[in-house]
């Protein structure tokens, strides 16, 4: 398994100045207590935590390929006294034979951009789906990284990897064919797009 182009994990210092609030956030894409979610490229945890206090007592399910970023989130997990997180080391590709179940919700933050095989990756969500499940993708914009700065540094993707709104709609209706139900800026440089199966 190899990661995702240029999907490493931030640091939380810059990650905060750019999710001050990461729980409001995951509330605004329609994350509601008692549901079921997949985050794809979970990383350390820094929305699998919140989302796992938001749907309690609802499961998350949170998949990536570095074991030592799941041990991280684990921890995190056990320090903040929250057990509803199930860690996957699997590739994202996988979904459907590593989830014990359908989902209601599979978030992918931030890694989108970087996958080579988008088409059977959304593929793969839309299989891991329960019956009117959502996809929820958040993509950095797609503006020269020398405009999305943090702490006076530019950050994310580079530009060829970046895709405007229109693009990633394409991407995952041709796909799968998803419905977009939602379109939420998220400032300063980010959208959500939300899909129905």
């Amino acid at each position: 398994m190899t990661r995702f182009q240029h999907t490493a994990q931030p640091d939380w210092d810059w990650w905060g100045r750019l999710w001050p609030a990461p729980g409001e956030t995951l509330r605004a894409l329609g994350i509601r207590e008692g549901t079921t979610v997949a985050e794809v490229g979970c990383g350390n945890g820094y929305f699998a935590l919140p989302a796992a206090r938001i749907v309690d007592p609802g499961t998350v399910y949170a998949l990536d390929i570095d074991q030592s970023l799941l041990d991280e989130l684990a921890d995190l997990a056990a320090l903040q006294e929250i057990e509803n997180i199930e860690s996957l080391c699997c590739d994202a590709r996988e979904l459907t034979r590593q989830l014990p179940e359908p989902v209601d919700c599979v978030v992918i933050a931030n890694t989108f951009h970087g996958v080579s095989d988008q088409t059977g990756l959304v593929r793969a969500a839309f299989d891991a789906l329960a019956p009117d499940g959502r996809l929820v993708l958040v993509n950095w914009h797609d503006e020269p990284s020398e405009q999305t700065t943090v702490a006076g540094q530019p950050r994310g993707p580079p530009g060829d990897l970046r895709m405007s709104p229109a693009e990633t709609e394409s991407a995952v209706v041709e796909a799968a064919g998803f419905t977009l139900s939602e379109h939420v800026e998220l400032p300063p440089y980010h959208y959500a797009l939300v899909f129905e199966r």
